[in-house]
């Protein structure tokens, strides 16, 4: 998979090589490019950036640098989607990381100064925003985007699996880890960790996962949809946090029906006159 990234700062980057994303690079899972658009200003001064027309504070980049730096990428590897960077876009999420990692070809627009000329969104297929608050650039946000989607990436991650237990992952935030020492700072590991039952460790996770979220973060709980083999799980977490028992209707129509009882089998003619004989 290839990031492209449109920046003025491009030593802003030096991160990209370390860790996972070097291993990734260097075993040409992705690759990582970084254009400097100021390098296609046409201005003697190589100027990117302007006087906003009807006044106003701050700089605004240039339409021209941004549009031939596009227009001189190279052919796209496969599908490619050009992303601004812009607290105006849609709020990036591991749903949109996941969207974002079934392209082949990703170009990241960072913006600069107090903002960028309205034509450039023109170039975009899609706008993203890190959250509710204001970065002084795009570069800081591209970073996060290219980290998130590149361990999507099949072999960047060593254990594939941890990818669908992450945080975020499946709705619910990640369950608690331990490692050794089995006791620490009057501390101790949970015992179903230390047992080898599996099915149990994986009960425990599940609603320790529950719990979490629950706590810490309640508004994805609104979004979650329970499921049937989570019930029990509920109920326990309901009598265990008043917090949580507020919540205990929404997953009420998950309730195991009650087993019936068999009718009541008629008895066959032969069968009743033997019983009115009394035999």
């Amino acid at each position: 998979m290839r990031f492209t990234v449109l920046t003025l700062f491009p030593e802003m980057f030096a991160p990209l090589q370390e860790s996972i994303l070097k291993r990734g690079q260097a075993a040409g899972l992705i690759e990582v490019r970084l254009v400097n658009f100021r390098d296609y200003a046409v201005s003697k001064h190589k100027n990117v950036d302007d006087v906003p027309y009807g006044g106003g504070p701050g700089m605004v980049l240039k339409p021209e640098p941004v549009y031939a730096a596009v227009a001189a990428l190279p052919p796209a590897q496969g599908r490619r989607q050009v992303v601004l960077l812009t607290p105006q876009g849609r709020l990036f999420n591991q749903g949109v990381a996941r969207e974002l990692a079934g392209y082949d070809d990703l170009v990241l627009l960072c913006g600069h100064y107090e903002g960028f000329d309205e034509r450039i969104r023109d170039l975009a297929d899609t706008e993203v925003s890190l959250g509710d608050f204001v970065l002084t650039g795009g570069e800081l946000a591209a970073m996060a985007i290219i980290d998130a989607v590149a361990r999507l990436v099949p072999g960047v991650l060593g254990e594939s699996a941890s990818i669908h237990e992450d945080s975020h992952s499946f709705g619910l935030l990640e369950y608690p880890h331990y490692t050794r020492p089995a006791e620490f700072a009057g501390r101790a590991v949970p015992g179903v960790l230390l047992s080898g039952h599996h099915a149990n460790i994986e009960r425990w996770r599940r609603k320790e996962a529950l719990r979490r979220t629950f706590l810490k973060r309640p508004d994805l709980i609104e979004a979650y949809e329970f499921k049937t083999e989570e019930y029990s799980l509920l109920e326990e977490l309901a009598a265990e946090e008043s917090a949580i028992l507020a919540y205990r209707e929404r997953w009420q129509h998950l309730r195991p029906a009650p087993k019936r009882k068999g009718a009541r089998r008629e008895p066959t003619a032969p069968e009743a006159d033997r019983q009115s004989r009394g035999e």
